[in-house]
């Protein structure tokens, strides 16, 4: 604790440290001379490709001359050759993808190239031997842009960066003093303010993590600050050095009022703010610089660090000979366990000063700024101390940060080497950090934390699994039993886990009879069904889709193995399940007649068949073909041996003809008419002998022509053809009908109207009870008028 400001310096106002974080373990033999180096920010992982062509965990490299090596936001690395070809790997040296930056770059090569990250993901900028910039602002969703050309320029710019402004992505470049900013559609030149006249060339830029701020270095050795916009200057340094940097970087706090900006030459670094100040360090081997939220990484042969500003609240507490609340209650807690009374003494001080709060809340927030163990927990104790004494502190912060901090010291250990600072740990969220720990195959360890923060299982415990289990089934030593075995066993009940996924990720490995084993362990048929499909294992997914009891699923399945296979084995697959069957011939109903008909004649089912062209003539309007269809369902009804149904049909067979026949000779339109209604037309029309001949033909029950010609007279008011019919033998019906059906049309009116006495009394001697009581009572009183008279 003593010695925690040995390493600070001084700039301007602010101070600036740089820590340890690992001594590295890779073993090379000329350092990081003569190599590419690309770091992911957020303490991500690091790739390197030296002159002897050897990448980071990726052995025996073997493709072309690697222009730029860089990170994708999902720890991807990208390498970049001279041919514009990008060759995307995973952390663990697995080939993924790769993708060309266009045909003009194979021509004319790669000079340059650089990796940014923008809203829309990772992005990969390239210039070309023709001097012509090409440009792609989301390399999973590949669309490239080749921007305008810049006037004068030959070759590679003496410097340029990718600027993200406003949701869009240009170029910033530097060809001798003149600055240019291109987009889309054009080429824009462009002067920072106040740089100085002494420079006659840009010779490096840097933009800040955020993308707001810009930094030039000119061959006179000025260092100008300014907004990315070009609108502001902030400060400008004379660094007193003229050779052109190897590497130039933002080192900025979030909320800091200090600018300031590393630069690394081969044995000097040099850190400028807005002050005439520089601080420099020496360096005694080849590094790299790599922007971070809030500071830099420098990396070496030997040791990795980190540079940055001190925080404010650390300042006010270590600060030597502060006064501040934090400082004071560190103090007091030092103290307090040396049971001196000088911690009551400090205590005082603070509470006279009503920043007690203010005390406890620096010490919180200095904890998750230091990098080691006891440096934290030095602070959280005298946080804790300072607790004691308020009422109403809010216990939240404190707790918050216990757990952060727990969780940032497992994640920075050097097993793992994800050097996080808890700035970083905000922004980037618990999530974004298990996907990294996931990425890495740390399970253990991502596992938990889950549970250790209490994520919610779905979002922490339940996708790591998925992860391991996905990655599991890619082991092509292990036998697929006990792959998935091992899978069920840990997987279990788990909440928000998808077996389908596993087994398709297995099918993408070539492990088929895997992926049909672990989707056994799938619930949910609407899962299982399209991977089976997709597996060509389509008995299996017909199987599943009936189980299920889905019915468009069954629809689903039946449609692709229509597609899929020849008529005759689609049938005859179908013939092995009732269910699908029956689903199929409901749909064939209503949509495809045609194919119903083929899959009767399939099955032998002469029923159905006959039954099909019944239905069938209906929607014929010719005869002909109406009567041939009829014929087709007489065969296969005496194949079915369906008498009933055969001699029916043969029965509309006849009737068609005669109402054909009517037709031509009368001009009645009765063709496709029941016989009732064929009946009842003709009785209407007068043509009693036709009808006659048809009651006879067909063998119309005596009481159903009756009561037909009965409602037809009545209809057309024919009542001497009714009298006539009456008479001319016993009614099969009675008498009762034709009193019913008189009174009806009229009958007692007419009576009552006429008052006659004999008429009323025949009438009412053929009414029934059923008979309208209010027409009964009329026709008694008109009877009593006419006696009277």
């Amino acid at each position: 604790m003593a010695f925690i400001t040995a390493n600070w310096n001084p700039l301007g106002e602010a101070f600036y440290r740089k820590i340890e974080l690992y001594e590295m373990g890779w073993s090379l033999r000329d350092g990081l001379k003569e190599c590419l180096v690309a770091a992911a920010p957020y303490g991500g992982p690091i790739g390197e490709n030296s002159h002897c062509c050897k990448i980071f965990r990726i052995y025996n490299w073997k493709s072309g001359p690697v222009r730029q090596l860089g990170w994708t936001v999902c720890d991807d690395l990208l390498c970049i050759q001279e041919d514009g070809t990008v060759l995307i790997y995973d952390l663990f040296g697995a080939f993924k993808r790769h993708f060309s930056m266009g045909n003009e770059v194979v021509q004319n090569q790669v000079l340059e190239a650089k990796v940014f990250h923008s809203p829309y993901g990772t992005g990969v900028a390239i210039v070309t031997g023709a001097s012509r910039f090409t440009l792609a602002t989301n390399i999973d969703d590949l669309k490239l842009r080749r921007l305008p050309e810049v006037p004068g320029l030959q070759g590679a710019p003496s410097c340029w960066v990718v600027l993200t402004q406003d949701r869009q992505t240009k170029v910033l470049l530097a060809n001798g003093v003149d600055l240019y900013i291109l987009d889309n559609t054009s080429c824009t030149p462009v002067t920072p303010p106040g740089l100085s006249p002494q420079a006659c060339s840009i010779v490096n830029m840097a933009v800040s993590f955020s993308y707001k701020y810009l930094a030039l270095f000119t061959d006179s050795g000025h260092l100008w600050m300014g907004s990315a916009n070009l609108k502001d200057k902030l400060s400008e340094v004379d660094t007193k050095v003229r050779t052109p940097p190897k590497q130039m970087v933002w080192c900025r706090r979030p909320k800091s009022q200090q600018p300031s900006v590393v630069i690394m030459w081969d044995r000097l670094l040099l850190v400028a703010g807005e002050c005439t100040d520089t601080i420099q360090y020496t360096l005694d081997e080849e590094s790299v610089c790599v922007a971070e939220l809030d500071g830099v990484r420098i990396i070496g042969g030997s040791r990795h660090e980190l540079l940055q500003e001190v925080p404010s609240a650390c300042q006010d507490i270590f600060k030597i000979a502060s006064m501040a609340p934090g400082a004071l209650l560190l103090e007091a807690h030092k103290e307090y366990e040396k049971s001196s009374q000088k911690a009551d003494e400090y205590l005082r001080e603070i509470k006279e000063q009503s920043v007690l709060g203010e005390a406890v809340r620096q010490c919180v927030e200095a904890a998750g700024y230091e990098h080691e163990p006891e440096t934290q927990k030095t602070l959280l104790r005298a946080a804790s101390f300072g607790k004691c004494f308020l009422s109403n502190y809010p216990p939240e912060p404190f707790v918050s940060m216990c757990r952060d901090l727990k969780v940032l010291n497992s994640v920075r250990e050097y097993t793992v080497g994800i050097p996080l600072t808890h700035t970083q740990y905000k922004q980037m969220t618990v999530q974004v950090l298990i996907d990294r720990l996931v990425y890495r195959k740390l399970y253990p360890l991502a596992i938990e934390i889950c549970r250790y923060l209490k994520t919610p299982e779905y979002q922490g415990v339940s996708r790591v699994l998925k992860h391991w289990a996905c990655c599991k089934v890619q082991q092509k030593e292990e036998p697929d039993e006990s792959i998935a075995h091992a899978v069920s066993v840990k997987l279990g009940e788990a909440a928000g886990i998808s077996y389908s996924e596993i087994a398709a990720r297995a099918y993408e490995c070539g492990r088929t009879e895997l992926a049909i084993k672990l989707l056994e362990f799938e619930p949910r048929s609407g899962e299982q069904v399209p991977l089976l499909l997709k597996m060509k294992r389509s008995q299996l997914a017909l199987s599943k889709a009936i189980e299920s009891g889905d019915t468009d699923l069954v629809y689903t399945v039946v449609t692709y193995l229509k597609n899929e296979m020849n008529r005759g084995d689609f049938f005859m697959t179908l013939r092995n399940q009732p269910v699908a069957l029956s689903l199929y011939r409901q749909f064939c109903k209503h949509q495809e007649q045609d194919t119903l008909k083929d899959l009767f004649n399939q099955d032998d089912d002469h029923q159905e068949l006959g039954n099909f062209y019944v239905k069938a003539s209906y929607k014929e309007k010719k005869l002909e073909a109406r009567l041939s269809l009829l014929q087709s369902a007489v065969d296969e009804y005496n194949k079915a041996k369906n008498e009933f149904a055969a001699k029916a049909t043969e029965e509309e067979k006849k009737l068609l003809r005669f109402q054909r026949r009517l037709d031509e000779e009368k001009g009645e339109a009765l063709l496709g008419l029941s016989l009732q209604e064929t009946l009842h037309a003709l009785l209407t029309s007068n043509f009693h002998k036709q009808a006659e001949q048809l009651y006879r033909d067909f063998r119309v029950p005596d009481k159903r022509y009756w009561w037909l010609k009965l409602t037809a007279l009545a209809e057309k008011d024919d009542w001497e053809e009714m009298e006539k019919f009456a008479k001319s033998k016993k009614s099969p019906i009675g008498y009762l009908p034709f009193v019913e059906v008189l009174c009806a049309c009229g009958a007692a009116e007419a009576a009552i109207e006429r008052r006659s006495e004999g008429e009323i009394s025949t009438v009412l001697s053929r009414c029934s009870p059923t008979t309208d009581r209010a027409l009964l009572e009329r026709l008694n009183r008109a009877r009593s008028t006419a006696a009277k008279k």
